[in-house]
């Protein structure tokens, strides 16, 4: 499947905590974590587990940056 989204960050998956019909998976691209929250169903048909490689596709037309 062919994407447009144009930030794509490979890595490894750190943690995945899965509560009910969703999930929170955590990728180590390089020492940086990312994080998403996506449905358990699809954690399932990726395939996704604790080590295993994982892209993280960015695709956002606003970036929020807040300072405290």
């Amino acid at each position: 499947m062919a994407l447009s989204a144009r930030n794509r960050l490979s890595g490894t998956v750190k943690s995945i905590d899965t509560s009910g019909p969703m999930a929170e998976v955590v990728i180590d691209v390089d020492g940086t974590e990312i994080t998403s929250t996506i449905t358990s169903r699809s954690v399932e048909r990726l395939g996704l587990e604790e080590g295993s490689d994982a892209t993280a596709v960015v695709k956002a037309s606003d970036v929020m940056v807040d300072s405290e």
